[in-house]
């Protein structure tokens, strides 16, 4: 059966990376969610101004369209995407298949640190905070495994595969 895969959390919390080597240990597609943004939205972010709802809409649905080619061809999709209110979350899981939620969880300290360091993308780090004002954490949520993220990148993979495994042999 296929499915989707969310690896969701702050910008700068190891989304892209984690889901690139889910891909690789999975065989499964991994798709950056930040690819699917309209030029409109990268604008916007790049002058470091924060995107709403109504600017967030289009992606979402820009990666459920995505996901449901996915599915449709049989084939399960992992895709790095913020997901940071459960509204965005209930429209991912609008697709007719299993959706499943890696959650890297993570400090603001330790996540600014990883912004400042990081280079050549678009997410300035001064939006970082209303990345956590906007979190609604999805802990409790079904389908949903939550990793910390204040470990090393092997663990952090490690988890996200255990989790996955457990979430999709249920």
């Amino acid at each position: 059966m296929a499915y989707l895969v969310i690896v969701m959390g702050v910008s700068g919390s190891g989304k892209t990376l984690v889901g690139n080597w889910l891909g690789n240990s999975t065989g499964f597609e991994f798709i950056d969610g930040d690819d699917l943004h309209p030029p409109g939205n990268i604008a916007r972010m790049k002058s470091g101004e924060q995107l709403d709802d109504t600017a967030r809409k289009p992606w979402l649905a820009a990666i459920v369209r995505r996901a449901e080619i996915a599915v449709a061809n049989g084939d399960s999709l992992i895709v790095a995407c913020s997901a940071l209110k459960q509204s965005y979350r209930d429209q991912l899981r609008s697709i007719a298949v299993p959706v499943y939620f890696i959650f890297l969880d993570g400090s603001q300290p330790l996540i600014e640190t990883r912004l400042k360091n990081r280079k050549g993308h678009f997410m300035p780090s001064q939006l970082l905070r209303s990345q956590f004002d906007d979190l609604q954490s999805p802990v409790g949520e079904e389908g949903v495994i939550s990793v910390d993220i204040d470990q090393s990148v092997e663990s952090v993979c490690q988890e996200a595969l255990s989790g996955l495994k457990k979430l999709t042999a249920e």
